[in-house]
């Protein structure tokens, strides 16, 4: 597992940015599940089948993550199970990949359901001892979503049926389609709909390959003034920002890291350019006197910082001229 995709199992896995994402994904950011109703599940599926010899073989896959959910609506109390799958990279084949971790939950939910009947020894016929499963058993709805941390749109397949080439709609119709349930920072066009750090994150995604929006979204969103550190940490990884991290308040201003860092850049590129003019200059056989003159006029120096300039790159030019 590569540092995007541990550090955004890590930051998903926080029961309020589990219960988060999904809130802005199925409900319009609205607080209707909660993080006390989260419950962590194992992620690991398994699936027993049997092969053409009779012999059983077990199918294992590992999730990102899985959480039970207690979902509190006015008709009632609804069970799920909330899978999330982390994506650094676009997947071209996420809808399968997702298809076949849900059918292998569903399978384990039928298969223990199997093994309490026959503990219980509570079959009402036989097609329920055969199917390990009685007529009024019910599953667990299962729902992945596939976050994409990346900064490039989304160009791969959104349901099975993207996957299949032309076909005729007569046929198509009566193959079962699974839907991709995806998340895509380029895509959000609300941030405020997020109500933890999540928002904050997904914004400087969007706009990491934008350095004058990036500067934009610092100056409006006062939330950056004050960013706790595990989402400036994200950041750093997801867009390789570099943006240095504030431990000793916990919370980071995103606006201040990042002008010092324009800055600092910004003094690196003008040392550069110093540089070069000192270099090329000396290369045409101009003198000193002439250099230093342009030293004060281009970059707006004082007679002994162009000097210090002069002296500095001269002599570095002249010691590399000197080595045979």
């Amino acid at each position: 597992m590569g540092a995007k995709d541990t550090k955004a199992k890590e930051f998903l896995s926080n029961n309020e940015r589990f219960a988060d994402v999904f809130n802005y994904y199925m409900f319009d950011g609205k607080s209707v599940i909660k993080p006390e109703d989260l419950q962590e599940k194992d992620t690991t599926e398994v699936i027993s089948l049997y092969g053409i010899d009779g012999k059983e073989m077990q199918k294992q896959k590992w999730r990102d993550l899985l959480k039970s959910a207690i979902i509190k609506k006015t008709e009632g109390i609804i069970y799920v199970l909330l899978g999330a799958e982390n994506q650094s990279d676009i997947h071209y084949a996420m809808p399968v990949k997702n298809m076949i971790y849900d059918a292998m939950n569903y399978g384990s939910q039928v298969a223990e359901a199997a093994r309490s009947h026959k503990d219980k020894k509570d079959f009402d016929s036989s097609a329920e001892f055969l199917a390990g499963f009685k007529r009024d058993d019910k599953l667990t709805p299962v729902i992945t979503l596939t976050v994409y941390w990346g900064a490039e749109a989304w160009d791969a397949p959104r349901c099975l049926h993207d996957m299949f080439p032309d076909m005729d709609s007569q046929i198509l119709r009566y193959v079962d389609n699974y839907h991709l349930h995806l998340i895509v920072p380029q895509e959000i066009m609300n941030f405020e709909r997020f109500q933890t750090s999540l928002g904050e994150v997904f914004e400087v995604i969007k706009a990491s390959d934008d350095k004058k929006k990036m500067k934009s979204i610092f100056a409006s969103n006062p939330k950056f003034k004050s960013l706790e550190n595990e989402a400036v940490s994200a950041i750093n990884v997801f867009t390789g920002l570099n943006i240095p991290i504030d431990k000793k308040e916990g919370k980071t201003d995103m606006c201040k890291a990042w002008q010092d860092q324009w800055l600092d850049g910004k003094a690196e590129g003008r040392e550069e350019g110093i540089e070069a003019l000192i270099l090329d200059n000396l290369e045409d056989g101009k003198t000193e006197e002439v250099i230093i003159n342009k030293l004060i006029r281009r970059f707006g120096l004082k007679p002994e910082e162009a000097q210090n300039y002069y002296d500095k790159y001269a002599k570095e030019s002249s010691e590399i001229q000197l080595i045979p």
